[in-house]
């Protein structure tokens, strides 16, 4: 741009038709270039998707699919930013889809929206970078940041629920299998239908149920302020379910009974994310 503007000057005080003509060319090829990076960079939707689980200040990846809806022409070199996070697509096919991932991360536990995305592009010969903005209607929750809290013991009540399943060999669970009798199971395991069968012992091998429930006291946990013992709150949901046991959780009158079921989990992180924010 400067160059042109310096012949362009050159060209008015001298008088010489070759610069005028030098000019127009640099001025002509100036134009085309801004209506190809213009067109680069419209006709274009943006899709963002989250994971399942957000934690406030943790990294998560996430999915864009960006959409041509152009018929005739397809887009080249376009970068998508998103909170400081960036996805290259190099080309996009006429009326063509791509998916790309990018790491970004939400400060912040509860609800958080993400309006828009910034698309970007240097086509066509680099001159000028060109920018506009996708809407987006991305409504997602994030979870407090998981925070380990020694002594946490104490601020677990035990709950009331029916007993689980777990692995390992145990004397109250459901009938797992059935072995040959080893000398010192309890004469109450046998199964004599199936020894009188066999011609020898036969015992039933029962499934270990799993520990007993707990609930979680959000106001009996080891922390300084609210948002430590929501972390750690946090953190307890998700390593006591991992081992297999029922977990509630208590909000000052609200009581959230044991269960052990994935979309329990889910839930329990929600309360934790929204807690207070009412």
């Amino acid at each position: 741009m400067a160059i042109t503007l310096l012949i362009g000057f050159a060209a008015v005080n001298t008088g010489n038709n070759l610069l005028f003509f030098i000019v127009s060319a640099l001025l002509g090829f100036m134009a085309v270039s801004g209506v190809l990076g213009w067109l680069n960079i419209h006709g274009l939707d943006a899709v963002l998707t989250p994971p399942d689980e957000l934690y406030s200040g943790v990294s998560t990846l996430f999915t864009l699919r960006l959409t041509n809806r152009k018929r005739l022409l397809p887009s080249f070199l376009l970068q998508v930013h998103c909170d400081g996070a960036t996805a290259d697509f190099k080309l996009m096919d006429r009326q063509g889809m791509a998916i790309s991932s990018l790491m970004t991360a939400f400060a912040g536990r509860g609800l958080h929206t993400v309006e828009v995305v910034t698309v970007c592009s240097p086509f066509p010969i680099n001159f000028f970078v060109r920018c506009r903005t996708l809407p987006l209607d991305l409504r997602t929750m994030v979870f407090p940041a998981p925070l380990g809290c020694p002594g946490a013991a104490d601020s677990r009540s035990h709950g009331r629920s029916g007993s689980l399943s777990a692995r390992g060999k145990g004397h109250e669970g459901d009938v797992d299998r059935i072995v040959a009798y080893s000398g010192g199971d309890p004469l109450k395991m046998i199964h004599w239908r199936l020894s009188a069968r066999h011609g020898e012992l036969k015992v039933k091998e029962l499934s270990a149920t799993a520990r007993e429930p707990l609930v979680i006291d959000i106001d009996r946990l080891p922390a300084r302020n609210l948002e430590e013992k929501l972390s750690c709150a946090t953190y307890l949901v998700n390593r006591l379910m991992r081992e297999g046991r029922p977990v509630g959780l208590k909000l000052r009158k609200r009581l959230l009974k044991p269960a052990d079921s994935r979309g329990h989990r889910l839930r329990l992180l929600t309360e934790l994310a929204l807690y207070g924010k009412d």
